[in-house]
């Protein structure tokens, strides 16, 4: 039998020619590839099946081509993108119920793309640990909503994996959005209404800000005067401004009044920095710093965090019980099958690079030292003879540990996240193999929205710019000391659903940068991989609008310019060359292994001497009101 009749073969054609009739594009490319599945621009690329396929695989197959096929036959992007909200949680749910939508479209319509995309929806729901949920939980959010809509488009109950998650959530969305959810079937063949209505239904379940609302009405109000077409645009526009700044409530002035005042002081914040002069000594592993830096920075401007009392730093295995961890790393073993034949060149020049630094060199022809036993014939011959000794030289290479911080936040969800997990994995067990030490981390936050430290702000009676409104969460996937073998599984946490939210940056790299200086190593190095500004919606519902990017470019000026250690970013899809003095951006996720590796590599090669003469001071820890 030829490769082009075998069944797997005849799976791929047929599936290919079934999404392209149904998408309504011809000239559609679908491919396969052991990955998860994605719709790039005109590419619609499948999980690829095993070899001797299941009828489970199958079903899966069907069905994520058919919700792909579905959504570029009813979607338009344009029409989207123009009522997005911009919180995180928000839109996670204005995404899920656009694509509750289209599919439910081609549910009605066409009952095998129905049992298509039911099948796959199972198989993931259980992939997904939904049929374990006893509880709400707000990270499973958009999935419940997106399972409910298309319980009320289609009539059909859930899948029976997803239903114990959707009874969790249904008293809570049915009373308070059961009328914005039937309104949304009505009108399912309308785009532009059915986004309309989708902001209503965001709104009734309190997830939408209040500064956005204003926006959104002004937007409207702009779109009104536009289509009036009348000579008094600009009027109109005054007044739709004046009305929408009426309706902010007070508390949001005070929030743009502050942030006015901010663009004015241009000096780095230095809260988070030791308030210790130049003539108290430097301790081991300590920077000094001038005196006077950020000394004209107003007190209210200074980073803070509400309270720091639900913040926590936390080991990989804490979060996921063993069985799950085996199978997400399982889950991770079978993306990297494919890239073994990179990995593997990657690896080894990475290893050459570094063990040629660590070779022993020797000075010859010396008159002292160890006796050169390639001299003897010399020495027998001539006992007299000077020059028959030789000395090992110092070696450059000097004690080294890296640590890679990942970022965990929810725009990291998908192919970004999974090259990460990948790339740790790879670079921690070649630089095991050079006797460099890895520490592998993340952040991100314990809650979408902010959590209890919010809760402490309302019942306090909503203070001003409050500061940080969010539990942090720091995850320890790899402690340096920790051997690969040990630490293998816990990269797999990365792939679980639920654990990306949001992320705020610079107090993620203090705290890493605080973990390197406490490190025995003489070269320490910190690497950072995330996909953009930091973003956590309660805290900058409440503060300025730059509040955790300001206080990023502060830690990150602070380390580049007085810490020992060698700081350097690799941004996915966005550019953050405007923070780090040292940073690369990926736009083809699939690039970042090579990048990351040529980038350390090259870090290796430098002459570290400009760091060496650096002490870090240690840093104050941020303070909570």
């Amino acid at each position: 039998m030829s490769e082009h009749d075998h069944p797997l073969e005849e799976l791929r054609l047929l599936t290919g020619a079934a999404t392209r009739a149904i998408a309504h594009k011809p000239d559609l490319n679908v491919s396969f590839a052991p990955e998860p599945p994605a719709l790039l621009g005109d590419e619609v690329r499948l999980t690829m099946p095993s070899r001797e396929f299941s009828h489970q695989e199958i079903s899966e197959a069907r069905g994520q081509a058919d919700a792909m096929a579905l959504k570029l036959r009813h979607h338009d992007m344009e029409t989207h993108l123009k009522r997005m909200p911009s919180g995180s949680a928000a839109r996670e749910v204005y995404e899920a119920v656009e694509q509750a939508r289209c599919e439910s479209i081609g549910a009605q319509r066409m009952a095998g793309v129905r049992w298509n995309i039911t099948a796959a929806q199972e198989l993931r729901c259980r992939e997904e640990g939904f049929d374990q949920v006893t509880e709400r939980d707000d990270t499973m959010l958009a999935d419940a909503i997106g399972f409910l809509a298309r319980e009320v488009f289609t009539g059909e109950a859930p899948p029976p994996a997803a239903r114990k998650l959707v009874d969790a959530f249904r008293p809570w969305v049915e009373g308070k959005a059961s009328k914005d959810l039937a309104a949304l079937a009505r009108v399912m063949d309308d785009q532009d209404e059915f986004s309309k209505l989708v902001r209503e239904l965001i709104k009734d379940l309190d997830l939408e800000d209040v500064a956005e609302e204003a926006q959104d009405q002004q937007d409207e109000d702009s779109d009104d005067q536009q289509e009036s077409g009348g000579d008094n645009d600009s009027q109109g526009e005054e007044d739709s401004d004046a009305a929408a700044e009426a309706q902010l409530p007070s508390e949001m002035m005070d929030m743009q009044e502050s942030e006015d005042a901010e663009g004015a002081a241009d000096a780095p914040d230095t809260d988070f920095m030791s308030e210790a002069g130049d003539d108290e000594p430097a301790g081991p592993g300590e920077a000094p710093r001038p005196d006077q830096q950020g000394a004209n920075r107003n007190e209210k401007d200074a980073y803070r965090a509400f309270s720091t009392d639900f913040d926590e730093v936390v080991e990989a295995p804490d979060l996921c019980d063993a069985d799950e961890l085996t199978r997400l790393r399982q889950n991770l073993d079978q993306q990297l099958s494919h890239l073994q034949g990179v990995i593997a060149k990657l690896a080894n020049r990475l290893q050459r690079r570094l063990l040629a630094k660590q070779n022993r060199s020797w000075d010859f022809d010396l008159e002292e030292g160890l006796l050169d036993t390639a001299r003897l014939d010399r020495v027998v011959t001539n006992p007299m003879m000077p020059l028959s000794f030789k000395q090992e030289k110092d070696m450059e290479f000097r004690d080294t540990v890296v640590s890679l911080l990942i970022d965990n936040s929810g725009s990291m969800r998908g192919r970004p996240i999974s090259v990460a997990a990948m790339s740790a994995d790879i670079l921690a067990r070649t630089l095991e193999r050079c006797a460099v030490k890895v520490e592998i981390l993340g952040f991100t936050t314990r809650a979408w929205k902010g959590g209890q430290a919010r809760e402490q702000w309302l019942a306090a009676g909503k203070p001003v710019t409050p500061g940080r409104l969010n539990d942090l969460r720091h995850i320890v996937y790899k402690p340096a000391d920790a051997p690969w073998r040990r630490a293998r599984k816990n990269l797999g946490l990365m792939l679980r659903e639920g654990i990306l939210k949001e992320n705020i940056d610079g107090e993620a790299l203090l705290w890493a940068h605080n973990r390197l200086i406490g490190r025995p190593e003489q070269r320490r190095i910190l690497m950072v991989i995330s996909d953009g500004a930091p973003v956590d919606d309660s805290t900058l519902s409440v503060n300025p609008s730059n509040y955790l990017e300001q206080h990023l470019r502060d830690v990150i000026d602070w380390i580049e310019s007085y810490s020992p250690v060698e700081l350097m970013a690799i941004g996915i899809g966005h550019d953050v060359t405007r923070y780090y003095r040292r940073a690369v951006t990926i736009v083809d996720a699939e690039q970042l292994g090579g990048t990351m590796m040529e980038e350390l590599a090259s870090l290796f090669d430098e002459d570290p001497s400009s760091t060496t003469s650096r002490q870090a001071r240690p840093l104050a820890g941020i303070r909570s009101v």
